[in-house]
């Protein structure tokens, strides 16, 4: 049995007997939470047992826990974290690593608790000072090389708990100003520019199972174009970055895209993405793209599955030693063995 190419959210804490059936008869390649979805730790059990149960297989469920702004699930129920720049900018580079390993590792341990085994993290965008909030906290830093090895450590904890990790935004996001759920970002760096600083943090990360595109405007190779719906930047996605995972789109209903929602979604796939991302829910929306796109090919379903056998058994921690290394290195304690 083939997939179809999207990822889908639902619209609450269960689902209703609408949503049952059209799941049941699309097969979404996966689907994605968000806080409207997420109440408690039991309901959320049920709602992905619920998930998988009416389409049949183990599909993965995916959700955005960065900890710091982006953080779906809340305190006081699950642990909450500084963003990410604050604590990377603060520590030596070597700290930084071990931190944001212990951090996603714990993360990881919570998402399996709840039937979550997929997080879009790590970014890799590269922070700057005219990056738009709405990113800017929640990248690792400044320098590709940093980014990319703090990044390295947050998709093998990830990896370590059993949790598939996304990379994102590929192939950046952090030099624009402008929020992409609000309007086009545009990139006025060169390619050669790009090849020294943007691209190469994601160069480094490529082997990352899953990927997500960013819906950027870079003009010096695609005048008309974001990434998403740029078979050129696509193409430079697959060749120069050198990423063979499995590539989604980001939210296809963020105002940054224009056009038809079923035109953004053949758009996307002609492109060249794998996997159509959709997040809010509305069945409409979610039948036209189904429409637009269809199910995988045998090619793409071998990528598909290739990406989901990433998965690893998770290994046995002590979760509470997680959390008191972290606070231990979060402080940056002298004494402490890395």
């Amino acid at each position: 049995m083939n997939y179809g190419r999207y990822i889908f959210g639902c619209a609450g804490t269960r689902l209703t007997k609408d949503e049952r059936a059209f799941f049941r008869d699309v097969k979404p390649f996966g689907f994605i939470l968000f806080t409207r979805n997420l109440k408690n730790k039991s309901q959320i059990r049920k709602l992905t047992d619920e998930l998988r149960a009416t389409v049949g297989y183990f599909a993965p469920v995916l959700i955005d826990q960065e900890g710091g702004r982006v953080q779906r699930l809340e305190h006081p129920e699950w642990q909450e974290w500084e963003p990410p720049l604050d604590i990377c900018n603060r520590l030596p580079l070597k700290v930084a690593k071990k931190v944001m390993w212990l951090r996603y590792r714990y993360i990881a341990s919570e998402l399996m608790d709840l039937g979550i085994d997929t997080n879009c993290v790590p970014i890799a965008d590269l922070s700057s000072d005219t990056t738009h909030p709405v990113l800017k906290n929640r990248c690792y830093g400044t320098q590709p090389e940093a980014v990319a090895a703090i990044a390295k450590e947050v998709a093998e904890a990830c990896l370590h708990g059993g949790v598939l990790p996304v990379l994102k935004h590929i192939p950046g996001h952090g030099s624009t100003n402008k929020d992409s759920h609000e309007e086009l970002p545009v990139c006025q760096k060169s390619l050669e520019d790009l090849k020294i600083s943007d691209f190469v943090s994601f160069k480094s990360l490529n082997a990352i199972p899953l990927g997500m595109t960013a819906h950027v405007l870079y003009p010096a190779i695609d005048p008309d174009n974001p990434v998403t719906t740029s078979k050129g930047l696509v193409d430079i996605i697959r060749s120069h970055i050198g990423f063979d995972g499995l590539l989604m789109t980001d939210d296809l209903s963020m105002a940054a895209l224009g056009g038809s929602i079923d035109s953004r979604a053949r758009k996307s796939v002609e492109a060249g993405c794998d996997i159509i991302l959709h997040c809010n829910g509305e069945i409409p929306e979610m039948a036209t793209i189904v429409k637009a796109v269809g199910f995988m090919d045998d090619s793409l379903q071998r990528r598909s599955e290739k990406a989901l056998n990433s998965r690893q058994k998770p290994e046995d921690v002590d979760t509470e030693k997680l959390l008191k290394d972290y606070s231990m290195l979060a402080d940056f304690k002298a004494g402490f063995k890395l």
